[in-house]
């Protein structure tokens, strides 16, 4: 099988093409073919040497999402059997034509989805889900703020409050690519030019004065004290991306007057039974609005596994809308 691996850290030119062996499923495992994966920040930062892999995935081959075919099944697997299209996340491994996942972990995929757009899902809407709504309790009838609108996360967080009856409030720094969130059910969007960030009078306006009842930080750094203060009473912040910093100073007296509840969140380094559960329970409550059509992929470009530098080089300047995916020819 073809992978692309790290041959060091650095930017795109770090990236080398090579051959290996074809993988064995373990007992409980799927040997995935995989046709399609799509390109995430943690994968950027592992190129550049700053985000290792988990001891259980290959060091050297990135890539956290992926849409494929069964080529071969475990002996002890029953969910799934050769030929059957899959779908999912894994701690790393996908830019190759093969790897290997719990059968648990794996989703099928939506029926009529190519595997281009399913490869799109994965990371953005079991993301956007977990800290949304398993996390942070998202209800009907609230108002959410979300961060990098209109990013992969952004865009699926956007598209699952719409399908729930969430108001959103979404901010970004380009005003051309905030107008695509309105395709996304943003009622109201927020441009940020300043540093530091200046948006929680926004927020409080769009809300009638009270501030949202939950917010998807993909950002983090000096956009935290902001968010508390853009939090209505009892509000919940999911901090989730650290792409402005991982340091920053907060108002505790904010914290304990508002009672806001600040979460910490990521999914690649959880144990097996905590992945498994999600999957689950994205299969149970997310799959059926995939096939009704009420989410769907937001896809910047579709390009050879071939063009990956040109594509990281892409999502590395920040005009991508959507995600930027690869598939195999």
């Amino acid at each position: 099988m073809k992978v692309f691996r790290t041959t060091g850290a650095g930017g795109p030119e770090v990236l080398s093409l090579e051959d290996r062996p074809d993988l064995t499923p373990g007992p409980s495992e799927l040997l995935v073919r995989v046709r399609a994966t799509a390109l995430n920040r943690a994968d950027l930062l592992q190129v550049k040497g700053h985000y290792a892999a988990p001891p259980d995935v290959p060091p050297d081959v990135p890539g956290l999402e992926y849409a494929g075919e069964v080529l071969a099944v475990g002996p002890r697997c029953r969910r799934f059997k050769p030929g059957d299209r899959v779908m999912g996340l894994v701690g790393g491994g996908a830019w190759a034509e093969q790897l290997t996942v719990h059968e648990r972990e794996a989703l099928p995929m939506p029926e009529g989805m190519d595997f281009t757009d399913a490869a799109a899902l994965p990371e953005v809407y079991l993301t956007a889900f977990d800290a949304l709504v398993l996390q942070g309790g998202m209800r009907p009838g609230e108002t959410a703020l979300v961060h990098a609108v209109a990013s992969g996360v952004g865009s699926a967080a956007a598209q699952l409050c719409r399908a729930m009856g969430v108001q959103v409030v979404g901010t970004g720094r380009n005003a051309k690519k905030l107008e695509r969130a309105r395709e996304w059910g943003v009622e109201h969007t927020v441009h940020v030019d300043g540093t530091p960030p200046r948006f929680a009078e926004a927020v409080k306006k769009a809300t009638g004065g009270r501030g949202a009842d939950v917010a998807l930080d993909l950002v983090g750094g000096d956009y935290v004290p902001e968010t508390l203060e853009a939090l209505a009473p009892q509000g919940r912040a999911m901090l989730v991306g650290l792409v402005a910093g991982n340091k920053t100073q907060v108002n505790l007296g904010l914290i304990l007057m508002k009672r806001l509840r600040i979460t910490g969140t990521v999914l690649r380094s959880r144990p097996l039974e905590e992945k498994i559960a999600l999957a689950q329970a994205a299969e149970r409550h997310l799959l059926p609005l995939f096939r009704s059509g009420a989410l769907k992929p937001v896809i910047d470009a579709v390009v050879p596994m071939t063009d990956l530098r040109d594509a990281l080089t892409r999502m590395a300047s920040n005009e991508a809308v959507g995600k930027v995916v690869l598939h195999w020819e």
